[in-house]
């Protein structure tokens, strides 16, 4: 580990600590000797299953780390790590920077964006970069970039973001995801996020990315979405490309088969459905036991959704929590028939496991049936 810019400060001659390097490219240093555990997987040895296992990945570096497991792509990509870590510029302040009037936020915006004297491109030419990293991992092999999923007080964080970002009073509910793709106030910026993804997929040939629109509410946000891509360049099916829409709303159960006709997969948000449909804010420390993928409520739209999906022949996989932390709920979701379910990376062994034993009991009843 290097570049600390403390540890000899911090930092005793003789002091126990513990250095981990296992997250990737950064480490982290904790006092005192922590006990770990090691365990070596044969993934030669891992089991085979019907159902595809996918991953979760952040990061390039992250899916440079995982890249070797036995997975058939990957579930969510996320946007957001790459925009806060990476580029770290709000992009509307990128596309309007000429009319920036915050002095100091001009300054950091001129340091980071050195070298490009479009700014614009500067976003363009970082996310780009990102992405087809995590893409090239997984060539040919499916890899689903979710567009930024930022809210307000998120993007407010971000250089230059706070002279483009409404005071929400719950902004997990509020301006975030679709509605902000062909809202004036942020279309400029995912312009710049759709001239990326096209770069990836047509200048850097990696095709196998399918893009998903996360938080769309309703079929009309849906059209409005998909004509700022097309506009854009991203037009469904055009040179191979596939749209996938984030199913982490009620009415994206209740309209299955209206956004199947729009969409050509869907990925299910375990922890939006579950706060959604037990009206649990899952920020709120205060309602922590109230929250649980498990229940009923959720289990049973989530079983309704993807019995629609194989109705309509519609792809449905899920990129949330719960399966990564719940071996009965992945059980759950096999006996439901669902296409693909993506992981945590250090979660794929186990499910691989699971869900490899689950397939096997159901194909096991279905020939003790006459």
């Amino acid at each position: 580990m290097v570049g600390t810019g403390q540890a000899t400060r911090k930092l005793q001659d003789g002091q126990p600590v513990t250095l981990s390097c296992s997250e990737g490219l950064e480490g982290a240093v904790f006092a005192g000797l922590l006990p770990f555990v090691e365990k070596e997987i044969r993934l030669d040895r891992m089991a085979k299953t019907r159902t595809q296992i996918l991953m979760n990945i952040a990061s390039p570096d992250a899916a440079f780390q995982w890249w070797h497991l036995p997975v058939k792509g990957i579930g969510l990509a996320r946007m957001e790590f790459l925009v806060n870590d990476v580029i770290k510029v709000h992009p509307m302040a990128l596309a309007h920077f000429e009319k920036l009037r915050d002095p100091r936020a001009k300054r950091q915006i001129e340091k980071l964006t050195e070298g490009y004297p479009d700014k614009k491109e500067y976003f363009v030419d970082k996310l780009s970069r990102g992405l087809a990293q995590i893409a090239a991992t997984q060539y040919p092999n499916p890899v689903i970039v979710r567009l930024s999923d930022f809210k307000t007080n998120e993007y407010a964080n971000l250089v230059g973001g706070a002279a483009f970002e409404p005071q929400e009073e719950n902004p997990m509910i509020g301006w975030r995801g679709a509605s902000r793709y062909y809202s004036p106030g942020y279309q400029p910026g995912f312009e710049l996020e759709c001239r990326a993804l096209k770069r990836v997929r047509e200048k850097m040939g990696l095709t196998n990315v399918v893009v998903m629109v996360p938080f769309c509410r309703t079929l009309t946000e849906a059209d409005r979405v998909l004509a700022v891509m097309a506009k854009n360049g991203l037009r469904r099916h055009a040179k191979g490309l596939q749209v996938y829409v984030m199913c982490e709303i009620p009415a994206n159960v209740i309209l299955a088969e209206e956004f199947a006709r729009r969409f050509d997969g869907f990925s299910i948000g375990s922890n939006d459905l579950t706060q959604l449909t037990l009206g649990v804010d899952r920020d709120s420390g205060i309602l922590t036991p109230l929250f649980d993928e498990r229940d009923g409520a959720v289990m049973k739209s989530i079983e309704d959704v993807i019995r629609r999906c194989r109705k309509t022949h519609t792809k449905i996989g899920i990129c949330g929590q719960a399966p990564s932390d719940h071996p009965e709920f992945a059980a759950f979701l096999v006996r439901c028939g669902i296409d693909s379910i993506s992981l945590n990376p250090d979660s794929v062994a186990a499910a691989l496991k699971s869900v490899a034993a689950q397939e096997a009991k159901i194909l096991r009843q279905k020939r003790r049936r006459p």
